[in-house]
């Protein structure tokens, strides 16, 4: 059995359906009973659980041949990431507890960046399960093409994708969700002793250029990608509701910089087959 956090997001779900497809048995851990019945109505065991619960994770994860771990997102975090600290001491009391054969823990590209930034909750959840004793894979994939979605209306309406990833011209290691739950699934059913980094990206590194063509050629219009000057992120941000930009605009800067990347060689890096194309075809319909 294998025991799956984040089932009802992008990820959790193909990660799911790829375990289903294979004929293994799921247990989806869920914090609402209702995001668990469409996955219950596909032949999936359902458990309750918050991710803050360490006693409820450990029973959901009992008698798991795997464990895939999810940290749930926080975009806006308070200073020194409180609400991921919370949920990484109770999913590794819980394992601890469980003992799961082996854990699957969805990191991210850059988690080994010293500089503090919104993906450096990946990197204490790191940490943390390094700590312990029960062998991990940390999957790092790249930039998902699905977060495109929030440029679909400025680039049917203005044609126009507004882009912090910057200058426009430069790729960086992206990757469609569903390649990420397909290895997801792969990797929970392999075996390895101790700790190993899975590093994820697509057929081939992606521009802010590239998204737009993408956008050009499904939406049949010309689109354009255009700069969010650095200077207005933190005013922009902070009218859009958020408390604490800095670990995003410094999230921003690391892929802009570079410093958020791949550390591995480029022949260990884990190729995807979706592509830019049909993610961008899906979110547009």
């Amino acid at each position: 059995m294998y025991a799956i956090t984040g089932i009802s997001g992008q990820v959790g779900g193909a990660l799911a359906r790829a375990l289903l497809e294979a004929g293994k048995h799921v247990r989806g851990v869920v914090r609402d009973a209702r995001k668990g019945e469409p996955w219950s109505a596909r032949g999936c065991e359902v458990a309750i659980a918050d991710m803050n619960d360490a006693n409820a994770l450990a029973d959901a994860f009992e008698g798991a041949e795997g464990v895939f771990v999810l940290l749930p997102p926080v975009f806006d975090p308070l200073p020194g990431f409180p609400e991921a600290r919370e949920a990484i001491e109770a999913i590794v009391a819980a394992v601890t507890r469980a003992r799961p054969r082996r854990i699957v823990c969805l990191s991210t590209v850059g988690a080994q960046a010293t500089e503090t930034n919104l993906l450096t909750q990946h990197t204490l959840l790191q940490e943390a399960l390094l700590a312990q004793a029960i062998p991990v894979t940390f999957l790092r994939p790249g930039w998902f093409m699905e977060n495109s979605a929030w440029d679909v209306q400025s680039a049917r309406d203005e044609g126009i994708v507004y882009s912090f990833l910057q200058p426009l011209d430069r790729a960086i290691p992206m990757i469609a969700t569903e390649d990420v739950g397909r290895t997801a699934a792969t990797l929970l059913q392999n075996t390895w002793q101790g700790a190993r980094i899975v590093e994820l990206e697509g057929p081939q590194r992606v521009s802010p250029n590239d998204i737009a063509a993408a956008f050009s050629t499904v939406l049949g219009k010309p689109v354009r990608a255009q700069v969010v000057p650095r200077d207005t992120w933190r005013d922009m941000f902070e009218q859009q509701g958020m408390k604490n930009p800095m670990p995003r605009i410094r999230m921003l800067d690391g892929f802009n910089e570079g410093w958020i990347d791949f550390e591995g060689s480029s022949g260990d890096i884990v190729k995807g087959h979706v592509t830019l194309d049909s993610v961008i075809r899906k979110l547009v319909a």
